[in-house]
């Protein structure tokens, strides 16, 4: 029995120590698991159909030396390729020399690696090169190649609307779009089979992999081009007035739609860039908020535009504290459409006192009426919460009540302020702002998002038409005098709004400049406003001279945009001849050219696929030979002509964006291989 107990110790001893790493590397092979294999995220497009946030593969290149074809000791496929491929790899990658990638791949054949990493973080472009080089071009059983792909969010407009799309982030919470859209951008995780081999790393299974399902793509509502505008009006007034941020905020009267959102803040070293969604952001409002109060007094009947007011010259006690008005002036009696339009805060504070002291709750209810308590409900998380005081509120006081008239002891948000202007140019109709118009799924919508009404009628048609006057009175008048232009009507109000900052109050004179309208005046197309925090003492702060300008800037370009008319080719406009621009059958081509009567060139060949464009005032036809066994051109065509050709080749086809193909993974021409995938990107 001693002599079986020292054999049993001595074979544990061996089994451990001996052939220890043997068993383990052996019982590692054996441990498989699912692991999550993420799906491609949708994409977010302009209302247009331009990619405003996209993701993008990166590869990560690994080789498994223990692959069939690299263990064959009579093909010598490694040896045979290892000097050419190290040149390649060299010259693709340029990060270091073909002897020391030469040094790299012996290392990782030599320890029989089946898992060895070669390179990080390849786009696609090189990944596809790669796939050509010696020795890889075998294919996986015989060269052990292992591409593993992952994705990575890009936004290819960079700075514009950066922070109203978001950012979807891996170790922390999306913000904007993509976080409140993030469940249909997501798609389903899928799964993927590894198996651990020696040293704790694990590879794919060949044959086990669950498909991801793909996320769905969100279209917005807005627009690049208008979105372009403004962000550069917006900065060119930052960087000239050193101002700590702003916002500019463009919405479509009849629907609501936001088709433009900049928000600007200073960094460290004095550049802007979108870091908060400040348009988002509660404050108060200052002087743009008399809208509100003008809204109140009219539709009570206290008074008309042509009663007047006594401005005191500027300045009304109220028991221990004192309204000022912004501006110096030397006015005293005036007609309350002239303090509106002087933006007199004595004025509007007297008219709040005068109707509303003995129940100010009256007063507070007509802003509750007008949905300013709570939030405009748009379909972007992180909205800050409005507040209407009411005698029931622990802050208020004696001068709470005309403090609110002029824009004080109020939180709104620019976005707010927006809805409110955007009801009077919309002849009352109240709309809820919102940013998304579809969620689509393989081109087709899953779900659309309509206008929606919050209010039928913000007031009475009396009251709506001495609305319309007075804010059109600020432009023509009073404190918007500068931005008047002789093309087209302007409607809004100036804000200049003293800002605390911290503990130190109002002590270093920071203001809040903005400025809300509409335009034209006449027939309102678009709401505009514009918030700008400016530095402390800042030479140049009241709202018309600073915000006016952006909007002004937004209006002008925003007209001239609209009233431009095609030119004409032949009798035929360049809208008419935009179908020249997608590729089609050349049968079907010459029967649209022949019912429209369009003068053209080139040659249409009934049987063929052909290439258009608009050349010498005419549209112009190529042929695109079509060989058999060879990647068809594409690029151009609708995705139904497009799918027709590349399926009819035998390719695989994954499909990304709307509208026409504006590029293809696979150039035309190219020899098509067995089971051949073909990218194609839509704009």
């Amino acid at each position: 029995m001693g002599i079986f107990a020292v054999a049993i110790l001595g074979k544990v001893f061996y089994i451990q120590h001996v052939k220890g790493d043997y068993w383990r590397s052996m019982s590692d092979s054996l441990h498989t698991s699912y692991m999550d294999l993420d799906a491609d995220r949708g994409t977010i497009y302009s209302e247009e159909g331009r990619m405003l946030s996209t993701s993008i593969p990166y590869f990560d290149i690994r080789i498994d030396f223990q692959a069939d074809g690299l263990m064959d000791k009579k093909a010598n496929i490694f040896k045979d390729n290892i000097d050419s491929l190290s040149v390649r790899l060299a010259a693709l990658f340029m990060d270091r020399s073909a002897n020391a990638y030469k040094k790299l791949l012996e290392e990782g054949y030599k320890d029989k690696d089946r898992y060895f990493l070669l390179k990080r973080d390849i786009k696609f472009d090189d990944y596809q090169e790669l796939r050509t080089f010696p020795m890889f071009r075998l294919g996986r059983n015989k060269s052990g190649l292992i591409a593993e792909t992952k994705n990575k969010r890009i936004n290819p407009f960079k700075l514009l609307a950066n922070r109203t799309i978001g950012l979807a982030r891996e170790n922390s919470q999306n913000v904007g779009l993509e976080r409140t859209y993030n469940e249909s951008l997501n798609g389903v995780t899928g799964k993927r089979l590894m198996r651990r081999i020696a040293g704790n790393t694990f590879m794919p299974v060949e044959g086990f992999d669950i498909e991801p399902e793909n996320g769905k793509d969100v279209i917005t509502t807005l627009d690049v081009n208008m979105q372009d505008i403004a962000e550069n009006a917006l900065m060119k007034m930052l960087v000239q007035n050193e101002a700590e941020h702003g916002t500019c905020i463009l919405m479509e009267v009849k629907t609501g739609k936001i088709k433009a959102i900049a928000n600007l803040g200073r960094q460290k070293d004095g550049s802007y860039w979108e870091d908060l969604n400040y348009a988002l952001q509660v404050g108060e409002p200052g002087s743009t908020f008399k809208l509100a109060t003008m809204i109140a007094v009219l539709e009570d009947g206290f008074v008309t535009p042509n009663n007047t007011v006594d401005l005191n010259y500027g300045r009304w006690p109220v028991g221990k504290r004192v309204v000022y008005d912004s501006e110096p002036h030397h006015l005293t009696t005036v007609t309350i459409k002239r303090a509106f339009e002087r933006s007199s805060n004595v004025g509007m504070a007297k008219l709040a006192y005068q109707y509303y002291y003995k129940n100010p709750n009256e007063f507070a209810n007509h802003f509750k009426r007008l949905h300013l308590d709570t939030p405009t409900g748009i379909d972007i998380v992180g909205e800050g919460k409005p507040v209407i005081k009411t005698t029931a509120s622990r802050s208020w006081s004696a001068s709470t009540l005309p403090w609110m008239a002029f824009g004080y002891e109020v939180l709104q948000s620019p976005l707010q302020t927006a809805m409110l202007y955007n009801a009077v140019a919309n002849n009352g109709k109240m709309m809820r702002p919102y940013l998304v118009n579809a969620i689509m799924e393989f081109g087709k919508p899953v779900k659309s998002f309509e206008p929606t009404v919050v209010l039928d009628s913000i007031c009475s048609p009396r009251t709506l038409a001495q609305l319309k006057d007075m804010l059109e009175g600020v432009v023509l008048n009073g404190t918007a005098v500068k931005l008047q232009t002789p093309y087209y009507r302007i409607a809004g109000k100036t804000g200049t709004a003293l800002v605390a900052n911290g503990n130190r109050g109002y002590a270093d004179k920071i203001y809040q400049s903005s400025f809300a309208g509409y335009f034209p005046a006449d027939d309102p197309q678009f709401t505009c406003v514009v918030v700008i925090k400016n530095k402390p003492h800042a030479a140049k702060f009241y709202g018309g001279t600073v915000a006016g300008p952006v909007f002004r800037e937004v209006a002008d370009k925003l007209y001239a945009l609209a009233i431009q008319k095609p030119r004409p080719i032949n009798g035929v406009s360049v809208l008419d001849t935009l179908m020249a621009m997608k590729g089609g059958k050349g049968s079907e081509w010459r029967s649209v050219v022949t019912a429209l009567n369009l003068p053209w060139q080139g040659v249409i060949n009934n049987s063929n696929w052909v290439s258009t464009d608009v050349k010498n005032n005419k549209v112009s036809f190529e042929s695109l030979s079509q060989s058999p066994g060879q990647v068809p051109d594409v690029k151009g065509m609708g995705l139904k002509d497009a799918l027709y050709l590349l399926e009819n080749a035998g390719l695989r086809v994954v499909i990304k964006g709307a509208g026409r193909v504006t590029s293809q993974s696979l150039p035309g021409g190219t020899n098509i291989g067995k089971e051949q995938t073909i990218i194609i990107e839509l704009g």
